[in-house]
Protein backbone atom coordinates (compact mmCIF):
# COMPACT_ATOMS: atom_id res chain seq x y z
CA UNK A 1 0.00 0.00 0.00
CA UNK A 2 1.23 3.86 -0.83
CA UNK A 3 2.28 6.07 1.88
CA UNK A 4 2.18 8.56 -0.11
CA UNK A 5 -1.18 9.82 0.75
CA UNK A 6 0.64 10.63 4.41
CA UNK A 7 2.32 13.62 3.61
CA UNK A 8 0.86 16.83 3.77
CA UNK A 9 2.19 20.36 1.97
CA UNK A 10 6.49 20.74 2.03
CA UNK A 11 8.79 22.75 2.95
CA UNK A 12 8.54 24.87 -0.65
CA UNK A 13 4.99 23.93 -0.88
CA UNK A 14 4.55 27.43 -2.24
CA UNK A 15 6.74 27.58 -5.20
CA UNK A 16 6.52 26.60 -8.64
CA UNK A 17 9.91 24.93 -10.29
CA UNK A 18 10.31 24.73 -13.87
CA UNK A 19 12.47 21.66 -14.64
CA UNK A 20 14.32 21.97 -18.53
CA UNK A 21 17.25 19.45 -17.52
CA UNK A 22 18.29 16.36 -19.16
CA UNK A 23 19.78 13.18 -17.35
CA UNK A 24 22.71 15.97 -16.47
CA UNK A 25 20.56 17.53 -13.90
CA UNK A 26 17.63 16.06 -13.15
CA UNK A 27 19.08 15.93 -9.43
CA UNK A 28 18.39 19.47 -8.87
CA UNK A 29 14.81 19.09 -9.59
CA UNK A 30 14.18 16.20 -7.17
CA UNK A 31 15.42 17.80 -4.45
CA UNK A 32 13.60 20.35 -4.86
CA UNK A 33 10.19 18.30 -5.12
CA UNK A 34 11.10 16.37 -2.44
CA UNK A 35 11.64 19.08 -0.10
CA UNK A 36 7.60 20.01 -1.72
CA UNK A 37 8.30 22.38 -4.36
CA UNK A 38 5.99 21.75 -7.23
CA UNK A 39 8.57 20.47 -9.84
CA UNK A 40 7.31 20.76 -13.59
CA UNK A 41 9.40 18.58 -15.56
CA UNK A 42 9.24 20.05 -19.33
CA UNK A 43 10.53 17.59 -21.80
CA UNK A 44 11.10 17.54 -25.75
CA UNK A 45 8.26 15.98 -27.69
CA UNK A 46 8.13 12.29 -27.21
CA UNK A 47 9.86 12.50 -24.12
CA UNK A 48 13.47 12.90 -22.39
CA UNK A 49 16.59 11.05 -23.98
CA UNK A 50 17.04 10.42 -19.77
CA UNK A 51 13.79 8.03 -20.26
CA UNK A 52 16.44 5.98 -22.17
CA UNK A 53 19.01 5.10 -19.22
CA UNK A 54 19.04 2.08 -17.79
CA UNK A 55 18.37 -0.03 -16.02
CA UNK A 56 15.12 -0.74 -17.00
CA UNK A 57 11.49 -2.31 -15.07
CA UNK A 58 12.26 -5.78 -14.81
CA UNK A 59 14.34 -5.26 -17.82
CA UNK A 60 12.16 -4.41 -20.04
CA UNK A 61 12.98 -0.65 -22.16
CA UNK A 62 10.67 1.59 -22.45
CA UNK A 63 9.93 5.23 -21.99
CA UNK A 64 8.02 4.56 -18.72
CA UNK A 65 10.53 1.64 -17.39
CA UNK A 66 13.64 3.57 -16.80
CA UNK A 67 14.65 3.37 -13.34
CA UNK A 68 16.74 6.17 -13.68
CA UNK A 69 14.14 8.58 -14.53
CA UNK A 70 11.63 7.05 -11.53
CA UNK A 71 14.90 7.58 -9.18
CA UNK A 72 15.65 11.29 -10.74
CA UNK A 73 12.01 12.32 -11.59
CA UNK A 74 9.80 11.00 -8.51
CA UNK A 75 7.33 14.02 -7.21
CA UNK A 76 7.76 15.84 -10.33
CA UNK A 77 4.43 16.92 -12.48
CA UNK A 78 5.43 16.46 -16.16
CA UNK A 79 4.28 18.06 -19.65
CA UNK A 80 6.23 18.00 -22.96
CA UNK A 81 6.80 21.46 -24.59
CA UNK A 82 9.57 21.86 -27.71
CA UNK A 83 10.84 25.14 -26.25
CA UNK A 84 13.11 25.61 -29.83
CA UNK A 85 9.83 25.90 -31.76
CA UNK A 86 7.95 29.21 -31.74
CA UNK A 87 5.17 28.10 -30.13
CA UNK A 88 6.68 25.62 -27.70
CA UNK A 89 8.36 29.28 -26.39
CA UNK A 90 5.74 31.31 -26.52
CA UNK A 91 3.74 28.65 -24.19
CA UNK A 92 7.51 28.38 -22.18
CA UNK A 93 7.58 31.64 -21.52
CA UNK A 94 4.04 31.74 -20.19
CA UNK A 95 4.40 29.40 -17.60
CA UNK A 96 7.76 31.33 -16.55
CA UNK A 97 5.63 34.09 -15.39
CA UNK A 98 4.29 31.74 -13.25
CA UNK A 99 7.05 30.10 -12.15
CA UNK A 100 9.83 30.82 -8.79
CA UNK A 101 12.75 29.07 -10.65
CA UNK A 102 14.37 27.05 -13.27
CA UNK A 103 16.67 24.39 -13.72
CA UNK A 104 18.30 23.79 -17.35
CA UNK A 105 21.38 22.01 -18.23
CA UNK A 106 21.88 22.94 -21.75
CA UNK A 107 25.45 23.54 -23.37
CA UNK A 108 26.00 27.15 -22.36
CA UNK A 109 24.63 29.76 -25.26
CA UNK A 110 21.77 27.11 -26.23
CA UNK A 111 19.06 29.10 -23.83
CA UNK A 112 20.40 32.16 -25.11
CA UNK A 113 20.11 31.46 -28.96
CA UNK A 114 16.63 30.25 -28.32
CA UNK A 115 15.46 33.77 -26.57
CA UNK A 116 14.77 32.03 -23.43
CA UNK A 117 18.04 33.26 -21.73
CA UNK A 118 17.87 34.51 -18.04
CA UNK A 119 18.03 38.36 -19.36
CA UNK A 120 15.01 37.74 -21.32
CA UNK A 121 13.16 35.45 -18.85
CA UNK A 122 13.49 37.93 -15.87
CA UNK A 123 12.19 40.70 -17.69
CA UNK A 124 9.11 38.09 -18.16
CA UNK A 125 9.83 37.50 -14.13
CA UNK A 126 12.16 39.77 -12.07
CA UNK A 127 11.89 37.25 -9.25
CA UNK A 128 13.09 34.27 -11.22
CA UNK A 129 16.13 32.23 -10.22
CA UNK A 130 17.61 30.56 -12.82
CA UNK A 131 19.84 27.58 -12.36
CA UNK A 132 22.15 26.30 -15.09
CA UNK A 133 24.04 22.85 -14.57
CA UNK A 134 27.08 22.36 -17.27
CA UNK A 135 29.96 20.69 -17.03
CA UNK A 136 32.87 23.31 -16.60
CA UNK A 137 30.17 26.45 -16.17
CA UNK A 138 29.18 28.98 -18.59
CA UNK A 139 32.49 30.73 -19.30
CA UNK A 140 36.23 29.87 -19.50
CA UNK A 141 38.44 27.62 -22.42
CA UNK A 142 36.25 24.41 -21.17
CA UNK A 143 32.80 25.68 -21.22
CA UNK A 144 32.24 24.66 -24.74
CA UNK A 145 33.69 20.97 -24.16
CA UNK A 146 31.38 17.92 -23.63
CA UNK A 147 31.71 15.72 -20.64
CA UNK A 148 30.49 12.31 -19.74
CA UNK A 149 30.90 11.07 -16.04
CA UNK A 150 34.37 9.34 -16.54
CA UNK A 151 35.50 12.89 -18.28
CA UNK A 152 34.54 14.77 -15.18
CA UNK A 153 35.56 12.82 -12.44
CA UNK A 154 39.05 12.88 -14.18
CA UNK A 155 39.42 16.81 -14.33
CA UNK A 156 37.38 17.02 -11.27
CA UNK A 157 40.31 15.58 -9.59
CA UNK A 158 38.64 12.64 -7.74
CA UNK A 159 39.90 10.02 -10.13
CA UNK A 160 43.36 10.37 -8.65
CA UNK A 161 42.73 9.55 -5.90
CA UNK A 162 40.38 6.52 -6.67
CA UNK A 163 41.44 2.59 -6.81
CA UNK A 164 45.27 1.20 -6.12
CA UNK A 165 48.45 3.12 -6.80
CA UNK A 166 49.71 0.93 -8.80
CA UNK A 167 47.16 0.81 -11.39
CA UNK A 168 45.37 3.10 -13.11
CA UNK A 169 42.80 5.48 -12.32
CA UNK A 170 38.98 4.33 -11.51
CA UNK A 171 35.67 6.02 -11.56
CA UNK A 172 32.95 5.33 -8.94
CA UNK A 173 30.54 2.53 -11.00
CA UNK A 174 27.46 4.44 -10.14
CA UNK A 175 27.72 8.16 -12.18
CA UNK A 176 28.27 11.08 -9.87
CA UNK A 177 29.79 13.53 -11.72
CA UNK A 178 26.66 15.62 -12.90
CA UNK A 179 24.44 14.26 -9.13
CA UNK A 180 27.59 16.48 -7.15
CA UNK A 181 26.68 19.41 -9.55
CA UNK A 182 22.92 18.59 -9.62
CA UNK A 183 23.17 19.00 -5.56
CA UNK A 184 25.17 22.27 -5.69
CA UNK A 185 22.74 23.09 -7.72
CA UNK A 186 19.96 23.04 -5.30
CA UNK A 187 21.25 24.55 -2.25
CA UNK A 188 22.44 27.26 -4.47
CA UNK A 189 18.87 28.02 -5.23
CA UNK A 190 17.94 27.71 -1.95
CA UNK A 191 20.32 30.55 -1.64
CA UNK A 192 19.84 32.78 -4.59
CA UNK A 193 16.08 32.01 -2.88
CA UNK A 194 17.04 33.96 0.17
CA UNK A 195 18.68 36.73 -1.31
CA UNK A 196 15.26 36.86 -3.15
CA UNK A 197 13.50 37.21 -0.16
CA UNK A 198 15.73 39.97 1.30
CA UNK A 199 15.66 41.93 -1.54
CA UNK A 200 12.99 40.80 -4.38
CA UNK A 201 15.85 39.95 -6.53
CA UNK A 202 16.31 36.86 -8.94
CA UNK A 203 19.74 35.70 -9.66
CA UNK A 204 21.21 33.98 -12.17
CA UNK A 205 23.18 30.78 -10.98
CA UNK A 206 26.10 29.45 -12.91
CA UNK A 207 26.47 25.64 -11.94
CA UNK A 208 29.93 23.72 -13.01
CA UNK A 209 30.25 20.55 -12.11
CA UNK A 210 33.94 20.08 -12.55
CA UNK A 211 34.01 23.12 -9.46
CA UNK A 212 31.81 20.65 -7.52
CA UNK A 213 33.20 17.78 -7.61
CA UNK A 214 36.93 19.64 -6.48
CA UNK A 215 35.08 21.02 -3.61
CA UNK A 216 34.71 17.13 -2.09
CA UNK A 217 38.46 16.95 -2.33
CA UNK A 218 39.18 20.26 -0.24
CA UNK A 219 40.91 18.22 2.01
CA UNK A 220 43.59 16.72 0.06
CA UNK A 221 45.66 19.65 -1.02
CA UNK A 222 45.88 20.47 2.81
CA UNK A 223 47.08 17.31 3.61
CA UNK A 224 50.72 18.07 3.08
CA UNK A 225 50.54 20.51 6.02
CA UNK A 226 49.26 18.11 8.44
CA UNK A 227 50.59 14.59 7.37
CA UNK A 228 53.62 16.10 5.31
CA UNK A 229 52.69 13.46 2.83
CA UNK A 230 50.87 14.22 -0.97
CA UNK A 231 47.61 12.20 -1.00
CA UNK A 232 47.04 9.91 -3.80
CA UNK A 233 45.52 6.96 -4.81
CA UNK A 234 46.02 3.47 -2.46
CA UNK A 235 43.58 1.40 -2.65
CA UNK A 236 42.52 -0.55 0.85
CA UNK A 237 45.68 1.64 2.53
CA UNK A 238 46.05 5.12 3.72
CA UNK A 239 49.30 6.66 3.64
CA UNK A 240 50.00 8.89 6.49
CA UNK A 241 53.15 10.85 8.25
CA UNK A 242 56.69 9.48 7.61
CA UNK A 243 55.23 6.92 4.81
CA UNK A 244 53.10 5.04 7.28
CA UNK A 245 50.82 2.58 4.80
CA UNK A 246 47.71 2.03 7.13
CA UNK A 247 45.63 -0.98 6.06
CA UNK A 248 41.67 0.35 6.71
CA UNK A 249 39.52 -1.92 4.32
CA UNK A 250 40.04 -6.11 5.30
CA UNK A 251 38.16 -9.09 3.55
CA UNK A 252 36.24 -10.97 5.80
CA UNK A 253 34.18 -14.07 5.41
CA UNK A 254 30.79 -12.42 3.69
CA UNK A 255 32.26 -9.20 2.58
CA UNK A 256 34.59 -6.24 3.70
CA UNK A 257 34.56 -4.69 7.27
CA UNK A 258 37.04 -1.19 8.16
CA UNK A 259 39.24 -0.65 10.92
CA UNK A 260 42.31 1.74 11.07
CA UNK A 261 44.80 0.42 13.99
CA UNK A 262 47.06 3.09 15.15
CA UNK A 263 48.48 4.02 18.09
CA UNK A 264 48.20 7.68 20.24
CA UNK A 265 46.17 8.41 23.23
CA UNK A 266 42.87 9.72 21.65
CA UNK A 267 41.03 6.10 21.53
CA UNK A 268 43.04 4.11 18.62
CA UNK A 269 45.58 2.82 20.85
CA UNK A 270 42.59 1.14 22.86
CA UNK A 271 40.61 0.25 20.24
CA UNK A 272 43.73 -2.42 18.70
CA UNK A 273 44.68 -3.51 22.04
CA UNK A 274 41.01 -4.68 22.30
CA UNK A 275 41.21 -6.18 18.79
CA UNK A 276 44.21 -7.59 19.43
CA UNK A 277 42.86 -9.25 23.25
CA UNK A 278 39.67 -10.29 20.82
CA UNK A 279 42.10 -12.46 18.58
CA UNK A 280 43.74 -13.84 21.33
CA UNK A 281 39.90 -15.29 23.21
CA UNK A 282 40.33 -16.75 20.01
CA UNK A 283 43.86 -18.44 19.85
CA UNK A 284 44.77 -15.94 16.88
CA UNK A 285 46.73 -13.92 18.97
CA UNK A 286 50.40 -12.21 18.36
CA UNK A 287 52.74 -11.72 20.88
CA UNK A 288 54.73 -9.34 19.28
CA UNK A 289 51.76 -7.14 18.46
CA UNK A 290 50.76 -6.91 22.31
CA UNK A 291 54.01 -5.88 23.18
CA UNK A 292 54.11 -2.95 21.07
CA UNK A 293 53.86 0.43 22.98
CA UNK A 294 50.83 1.21 21.06
CA UNK A 295 49.92 4.34 23.24
CA UNK A 296 53.47 6.10 22.77
CA UNK A 297 52.97 5.65 18.70
CA UNK A 298 51.12 9.19 17.41
CA UNK A 299 49.21 9.10 14.22
CA UNK A 300 50.80 7.80 11.11
CA UNK A 301 54.32 6.96 13.15
CA UNK A 302 53.74 3.23 13.81
CA UNK A 303 56.77 2.10 12.20
CA UNK A 304 56.13 -0.12 8.45
CA UNK A 305 57.17 -3.29 10.14
CA UNK A 306 54.65 -3.17 12.95
CA UNK A 307 52.28 -2.25 10.29
CA UNK A 308 52.96 -5.46 8.42
CA UNK A 309 52.94 -7.76 10.91
CA UNK A 310 49.24 -6.21 12.14
CA UNK A 311 48.04 -7.06 8.87
CA UNK A 312 49.63 -10.35 8.61
CA UNK A 313 47.78 -11.32 12.39
CA UNK A 314 44.90 -9.35 11.94
CA UNK A 315 43.50 -10.10 8.33
CA UNK A 316 43.44 -14.07 8.55
CA UNK A 317 41.70 -13.25 11.73
CA UNK A 318 38.95 -10.91 10.17
CA UNK A 319 38.48 -14.45 7.58
CA UNK A 320 36.99 -16.72 10.41
CA UNK A 321 33.86 -14.07 10.74
CA UNK A 322 31.23 -12.25 8.75
CA UNK A 323 30.73 -9.21 8.95
CA UNK A 324 27.68 -8.70 11.28
CA UNK A 325 30.11 -10.97 14.04
CA UNK A 326 32.91 -8.69 13.66
CA UNK A 327 30.08 -5.42 13.94
CA UNK A 328 28.88 -6.62 16.86
CA UNK A 329 32.07 -8.02 18.58
CA UNK A 330 33.32 -4.80 18.05
CA UNK A 331 30.71 -2.85 19.51
CA UNK A 332 31.20 -4.81 22.38
CA UNK A 333 34.54 -4.27 23.15
CA UNK A 334 34.85 -0.30 21.66
CA UNK A 335 36.75 -1.19 18.38
CA UNK A 336 36.88 1.41 16.09
CA UNK A 337 35.27 -0.96 13.26
CA UNK A 338 32.30 -1.16 11.18
CA UNK A 339 31.27 -3.66 8.10
CA UNK A 340 30.67 -2.31 4.91
CA UNK A 341 27.50 -2.38 3.40
CA UNK A 342 25.89 -4.02 0.25
CA UNK A 343 22.77 -1.93 -1.35
CA UNK A 344 20.74 -5.24 -0.07
CA UNK A 345 21.75 -3.84 3.26
CA UNK A 346 21.03 -0.36 3.00
CA UNK A 347 17.20 -1.49 2.10
CA UNK A 348 17.09 -3.91 5.01
CA UNK A 349 19.04 -1.54 8.05
CA UNK A 350 17.21 -0.78 10.93
CA UNK A 351 18.46 2.59 11.24
CA UNK A 352 17.08 3.73 8.21
CA UNK A 353 13.85 1.73 8.88
CA UNK A 354 14.09 3.12 12.41
CA UNK A 355 13.68 6.58 10.44
CA UNK A 356 11.04 5.85 7.75
CA UNK A 357 13.50 6.19 5.22
CA UNK A 358 11.55 4.26 2.11
CA UNK A 359 8.39 5.10 0.95
CA UNK A 360 6.14 2.77 -0.63
CA UNK A 361 4.73 4.60 -3.91
CA UNK A 362 1.65 3.01 -5.83
CA UNK A 363 2.45 2.84 -10.13
CA UNK A 364 -1.02 2.18 -10.99
CA UNK A 365 -0.31 1.21 -14.66
CA UNK A 366 1.92 -0.89 -13.24
CA UNK A 367 -0.54 -2.51 -10.67
CA UNK A 368 2.37 -2.46 -8.03
CA UNK A 369 3.50 -0.53 -5.09
CA UNK A 370 7.45 0.51 -5.29
CA UNK A 371 10.04 1.31 -2.81
CA UNK A 372 11.21 4.46 -3.09
CA UNK A 373 14.38 6.01 -1.22
CA UNK A 374 12.62 8.56 0.76
CA UNK A 375 13.55 11.84 3.04
CA UNK A 376 17.00 12.85 2.13
CA UNK A 377 16.32 15.52 5.47
CA UNK A 378 14.23 15.20 8.01
CA UNK A 379 11.87 17.64 8.88
CA UNK A 380 11.84 16.86 13.17
CA UNK A 381 8.60 19.29 13.93
CA UNK A 382 6.85 17.26 10.87
CA UNK A 383 8.49 14.41 9.45
CA UNK A 384 5.89 13.52 6.31
CA UNK A 385 7.12 17.22 4.64
CA UNK A 386 9.64 15.78 3.13
CA UNK A 387 9.59 12.67 1.26
CA UNK A 388 8.86 11.12 -2.16
CA UNK A 389 4.80 11.70 -2.68
CA UNK A 390 4.27 10.33 -6.45
CA UNK A 391 5.99 8.47 -9.02
CA UNK A 392 7.63 9.97 -12.27
CA UNK A 393 5.42 11.32 -14.63
CA UNK A 394 4.79 9.32 -17.54
CA UNK A 395 5.59 11.30 -21.00
CA UNK A 396 3.65 14.38 -21.61
CA UNK A 397 1.06 13.25 -18.39
CA UNK A 398 0.12 16.62 -16.77
CA UNK A 399 -0.15 18.36 -20.32
CA UNK A 400 -3.50 18.59 -20.20
CA UNK A 401 -3.56 19.91 -16.20
CA UNK A 402 -0.98 22.23 -17.10
CA UNK A 403 -1.00 23.42 -20.41
CA UNK A 404 -5.02 23.04 -20.33
CA UNK A 405 -5.93 23.80 -16.84
CA UNK A 406 -3.32 26.55 -16.46
CA UNK A 407 -3.04 28.37 -19.48
CA UNK A 408 -6.79 27.92 -20.68
CA UNK A 409 -5.24 25.82 -24.09
CA UNK A 410 -8.41 23.87 -25.23
CA UNK A 411 -8.08 19.78 -26.07
CA UNK A 412 -8.60 21.15 -29.73
CA UNK A 413 -5.18 23.50 -29.67
CA UNK A 414 -3.39 20.76 -27.44
CA UNK A 415 -4.18 18.14 -30.42
CA UNK A 416 -2.62 20.39 -33.14
CA UNK A 417 0.31 20.93 -30.91
CA UNK A 418 0.11 17.81 -30.91
CA UNK A 419 0.08 17.10 -34.61
CA UNK A 420 2.91 19.61 -35.08
CA UNK A 421 5.24 18.04 -32.53
CA UNK A 422 5.29 21.22 -30.18
CA UNK A 423 4.21 19.14 -27.63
Amino acid sequence: MSNSDDYGPGLLAPYRVLDLTDGRGLLCGKMLADLGADVVQVEPSGGSPARKIGPFYKDEPGADHSLFWWAYCANKRGVTLDVSRADGAALFRRLVGQADFIIESADPGHMNSLGLGYPELQELNPRLVMVSITAFGQDGPYADYAASDIVGMALGGFMHLTGDGDRPPLRVSMPQFYQHGSAAGAAAAMIAHTHRQLTGEGQHVDVSCQQAVARTLAHAPQYWDLEQTILRRMGAYRESAGGTFTRINWPCKDGYVNFQPGGGTAGAARSVRSMLAWMTEEGMGSPELDAVNWEELGYGTARAEIMEQTVDAVAPFFMTHTRNELADGALERRILLFPVATPSDILAHRQLAARDYYDQIEHPELGETVTYPGHFVKDMQDPKRVGVRRRAPRVGEHNREILGGELGLQDRDLARLSELGVI
